[in-house]
């Protein structure tokens, strides 16, 4: 308590000091109330939120938390795969504990099952949509391009990375001495707001993915959870706000594997990824917003209603990344292609000696059709086959795919 006089009043101040113990409710009424800081309002706790609370008090995270899940049923290839290719070192089975996957008690812990190669964690998925104009109802027919990714996070990221560099465009000309190029997202902002929104989103939010939204003029991506302690991101400096994590486990495992760093550094590398292209006349600062439940980044084409002269052809060969034969095929067969693409990678990458049959019970086409994909993929150079067609393997030679972890 202070005494203070202000103005000839006489006033009683009352300092209430943050507590560790949450939730703290207000009893009174016939009511038993707890309160969240939304932006500049006091707002009742809804119940995921009072959740959150309850494990902020007991000093637990959503991810440290043991799951109903038995870790003898994961599987984790693809974690496996990528600390390789990151640390030049094989993933020790000991490191299961050190990393957080599974706790001391041997139980699988949430973080463990968001990393396993078959994520049992419903909400853990991305809906990746191209939509053919600048908003979803502007008439001009369905999504171009769609897809839902699934399964462990690090795939899912790569995955989501590949669905948008699938659908944008990169111009380029010729200089004197070089190439110049100019893609339609710089692909290390692009990185960046996906990584973070598989990181920092709220999970136990049921019924509510991350969307990534591809329109002809900016790219959206929304995710389930706002700002951790209530503020409004889009009345702070994005370059300056710390960063509070909502799953450190997860932030760890990316961390570790230098897909990102530990301290709160990606809206400012999503900035400091457009200020390159700041001359550009069409061009627009990434936005950031949030709410109480909600987190959406707007991010920019930067050629979007660029007069730049290019060549048409080379325009459309680097677009698509197929060559002629490629662009003379129907619309349907292109996007089923893409689709297609993806779904036997990540095949290929669990199981390098998977059959056609195989493939084509999980793409749920016929084997004929199955073998028009890979024909397609192998004429384009994106997979070899080594060895012969009992005992040999299939293997990715897409560098923008395989390489991808390499690059960022």
């Amino acid at each position: 308590l202070e005494y203070k006089e202000l103005d000839g009043k006489k006033l009683v101040l009352l300092q209430v000091y943050p507590g560790q113990e949450t939730p703290y409710y207000y009893i009174g009424d016939k009511q038993r109330l707890a309160f969240i800081r939304v932006g500049n309002e006091s707002v009742t706790a809804d119940r995921i939120q009072l959740k959150s609370l309850v494990l902020k008090g007991s000093g637990r995270t959503y991810d440290s938390l043991p799951s109903s899940y038995r870790f003898e049923d994961m599987a984790f290839s693809k974690l496996k795969s990528v600390h390789y290719k990151r640390l030049q070192r094989s993933f020790e089975d000991n490191e299961f504990v050190s990393w957080g996957i599974i706790d001391e008690n041997g139980k699988l812990t949430n973080a463990g099952t968001l990393l396993a190669d078959e994520s049992p964690v419903r909400q853990s998925r991305i809906f990746c949509t191209r939509w053919n104009g600048l908003d979803m109802t502007n008439g001009l027919g369905e999504a171009i391009d769609d897809v839902e990714l699934e399964g462990c996070v690090i795939g899912q990221l790569q995955d989501a990375v590949s669905f948008v560099r699938n659908n944008s465009r990169k111009k380029w000309w010729k200089e004197s001495d070089h190439r110049e190029e100019l893609p339609d997202y710089p692909e290390r902002a692009v990185t960046e707001a996906i990584a973070n929104a598989i990181i920092h989103r709220d999970y136990m939010q049921m019924g509510s993915e991350i969307h990534i939204d591809m329109y002809d003029d900016r790219l959206e991506i929304y995710s389930p959870g706002g700002m951790m302690d209530g503020r409004l991101i889009q009345q702070l400096n994005p370059l300056t706000v710390p960063s509070k994590r909502r799953n450190p486990l997860l932030a760890d495992f990316f961390n570790r594997l230098r897909l990102m760093e530990r301290r709160g550094s990606g809206m400012k590398k999503i900035i400091d990824s457009y200020k390159r292209f700041e001359r550009l006349p069409n061009y627009h600062i990434p936005e950031f917003q949030s709410n109480a439940s909600e987190f959406h980044v707007v991010l920019w084409n930067l050629n979007y209603g660029s007069d730049s002269v290019i060549d048409e052809k080379e325009f459309l060969k680097e677009a698509i990344g197929t060559g002629k034969e490629f662009l003379k095929e129907n619309r349907k067969f292109r996007k089923e292609f893409l689709k297609a693409q993806r779904v036997i990678y990540k095949m290929i990458s669990a199981n390098p000696g998977i059959t056609i049959a195989e493939m084509a019970v999980n793409i749920g086409v016929s084997d004929r059709q199955v073998r028009k994909y890979i024909k397609r993929m192998t004429d384009m150079k994106f997979i070899v086959r080594e060895g012969g067609r009992k005992n040999g393997i299939w293997k990715i030679i897409d560098g923008d795919y395989e390489d991808f972890f390499e690059r960022i």
